[in-house]
């Protein structure tokens, strides 16, 4: 699998290089900035990108931009965004286009080899991994006198949680170590107190809950 790294911090650029490549994936290119992510991503064709939100030279939202523009032009690109903040917005225009292949990290999830290995396989398939604080600042917005959430029993707010985070129900099950029965009898509960399509595509689950949950910003 052929990833574009992007990451300004030489050190963090080099550690997720090796750790990557000790995972059975081809770098086919690791870069600084928003221009060289730019080229990369147009020359290079990768499988999945990953991508630091913020690049020299504006240091400002460059790399998701250029992301973004790379996904505009071949449409489904799986881009996984850094980010040293929870950032509404970033999340927000990841998911504008409906579509899977995205993912919101923040950077204190690269130290964990697991989660961050598995966000990027998961984004690269298709999937959806959002940051759990994502989906916690979302959730406390939208918990105070939104009547539908207010509704969901705590075990339901624990699995709308993850599965937010791009999680599916066997994922689930082993989190909270119930069975995949008992999470599919979950799910559908949420869906029904939300008011949401009931469906057994992850990805597109996963895009209803965020849209839910980020509606009457």
């Amino acid at each position: 699998m052929r990833v574009v790294l992007a990451e300004d911090l030489f050190l963090l650029r080099d550690g997720l290089v090796r750790l990557l490549e000790a995972h059975d994936f081809e770098i086919a290119a690791a870069v600084e900035s928003g221009p060289e992510l730019a080229r990369a991503l147009a020359e290079r064709e990768p499988d999945v990108a990953v991508v630091d939100v913020r690049l020299p030279p504006t240091h400002t939202d460059e790399g998701l931009q250029c992301a973004l523009e790379a996904r505009r032009r071949r449409p489904g690109l799986p881009v996984l965004v850094l980010s040293q903040h929870v950032e509404q917005l970033y999340a927000r225009e990841l998911l504008a286009d409906g579509s899977g292949g995205v993912g919101y990290l923040l950077k204190d999830r690269v130290f964990d080899a697991e989660q961050f290995v598995d966000a990027v396989r998961r984004v690269a398939a298709g999937g959806t991994a959002m940051d759990p604080q994502v989906i916690q600042q979302l959730l406390a917005r939208r918990s105070g006198g939104d009547r539908p959430l207010a509704r969901l029993t705590p075990r339901e707010l624990e699995v709308l949680e993850l599965m937010a985070q791009g999680r599916t129900n066997a994922a689930i099950a082993g989190r909270l170590v119930v069975t995949e029965r008992a999470i599919a009898k979950h799910t559908a509960n949420i869906f029904a107190k939300l008011g949401l399509e009931v469906s057994d595509d992850d990805n597109r689950r996963v895009l209803a809950v965020l849209a839910y949950l980020d509606r009457g910003r």
